[in-house]
C-alpha cells in the first residue's frame, strides 16, 4: 500500500487531458485567416452579377444574330429555348467562377478553405439577388437581363414559326365540341320556318348529348323529330343524323379528354426537366464560386504583425 504511487489528483495535478500550449499570437495568426471578410464578400458579389449580365447580353445578340424572319430556314424555336437555358446556366457558372475567385482573392486570405468559403457565400449571395430580381418590379429593368436570353430567343422563334402557323389548317385544338355541333345544324337548309325550326333542332339536340343517360332515349327522338322540321327530311333520315350527330360529338369530346391530357403530362415532364436541370446549374455553380474562391488565395507570406495590422486598418 505504502509503495503505490501517488494519483494525480493527490499530486495536485489537473485530472484534464494534457493540451499543447499555444501561444496568444499564434491564436490570433488562426483566428485572422480564417476569418470571414464581408467586403470581399460583397465584391465578389458584384462582380458576379456584372459578369452574369454581360454573358447574358452576349447570347441574347448571337441568339439574334443567327435568325432572320424573311428567311424560311430559321431554327427550330424549341432549339432557341434549348439553347437559352444551356446559355443562362452556362453564364451563371462561368460568373460565379469569377466572383468566387474576386472573394477569394480580395479576402486577403492565404488558406484556400477559407477563401473557398468566401466564394461560395458569394455565389449564395448572387443566387439570392438574382431571384430577388426576377420576382420584384426591379426585375424588369436589372433582373430582365438575366432572362433576356430566353426571353428575346422565344420571341424571335415565334417571328421564324408565324409563316408556318399561318399556312397550318385553321383546326383549333381546344375547340368546342358542342359549338361545332351547334353550327353543322344551323348550317342545314330547308324547313317551313328556317330561324326558329333550327333553333328547336340545336336545343334538342344539346339536350341529348349533354342530357342524363337515363333519358337519352327519349332526348333521341326529340332531336330526330325537331331535325326532320328543321332540315325537311324523313324522320329515318333524322334519326340517322342524330346518331351521327350524337357520336360525333362523343368521339370529339373524347379527343379533347385525351389532348388535355397529354398537353398537361407535356407540361409536368418539361416543369420536372427545368427544375432538374435548374438544380444541375445550381449545384455547378457552387461549385464554381467554391472553386474559384480556392484559386484566389493569396501567398502565405503574410507574418502576425502584418495580419493585426491589417485587423485594427
Amino acid at each position: 500500500m505504502a509503495n503505490q504511487p501517488l494519483s494525480p489528483r493527490a499530486r495536485g495535478e489537473s485530472d484534464a487531458p494534457h493540451l499543447t500550449p499555444v501561444t496568444p499570437a499564434e491564436d490570433a495568426r488562426t483566428i485572422l485567416i480564417n476569418e470571414i471578410s464581408w467586403s470581399a464578400v460583397l465584391a465578389g458579389i458584384v462582380i458576379a452579377l456584372t459578369a452574369q449580365v454581360l454573358l447574358n447580353l452576349l447570347g441574347v445578340g448571337i441568339g439574334l444574330a443567327t435568325v432572320n424572319p424573311l428567311a424560311g430556314d430559321n431554327p427550330d424555336p424549341k432549339t432557341f429555348s434549348i439553347g437559352a437555358g444551356v446559355w443562362w446556366a452556362l453564364s451563371g457558372i462561368i460568373a460565379a467562377l469569377i466572383g468566387g475567385y474576386a472573394a477569394g482573392r480580395l479576402s486577403g486570405r492565404p488558406k484556400e478553405s477559407t477563401t473557398g468559403w468566401h466564394g461560395l457565400i458569394a455565389w449564395a449571395g448572387t443566387t439570392l439577388v438574382v431571384f430577388y430580381l426576377l420576382s420584384t418590379a426591379v426585375g424588369a429593368v436589372v433582373g430582365g437581363a438575366f432572362s433576356a436570353v430566353s426571353s428575346a430567343m422565344g420571341g424571335v422563334g415565334q417571328i421564324a414559326s408565324t409563316a408556318a402557323q399561318t399556312a397550318a389548317p385553321a383546326v383549333a385544338s381546344g375547340s368546342n365540341p358542342l359549338a361545332d355541333l351547334e353550327q353543322r345544324i344551323r348550317n342545314a337548309s330547308g324547313g317551313s320556318d328556317p330561324a326558329a325550326a333550327r333553333d328547336a333542332a340545336v336545343g334538342a339536340v344539346r339536350a341529348l348529348v349533354t342530357g342524363e343517360p337515363s333519358q337519352a332515349e327519349a332526348a333521341r327522338e326529340q332531336a330526330a323529330a325537331a331535325l326532320a322540321k328543321a332540315q325537311n327530311v324523313p324522320i329515318e333520315q333524322a334519326r340517322e343524323q342524330v346518331s351521327q350527330y350524337e357520336q360525333q360529338y362523343r368521339q370529339a369530346v373524347e379527343q379533347g379528354k385525351q389532348k388535355a391530357a397529354a398537353a398537361a403530362d407535356t407540361a409536368a415532364k418539361a416543369a420536372t426537366r427545368a427544375a432538374l436541370f435548374s438544380v444541375l446549374a445550381l449545384v455547378l455553380g457552387a461549385l464554381a464560386g467554391w472553386f474559384g474562391g480556392r484559386a484566389g488565395a493569396v501567398d502565405p507570406t503574410l507574418t502576425t504583425v502584418a495580419l493585426s495590422s491589417q485587423r485594427r486598418g
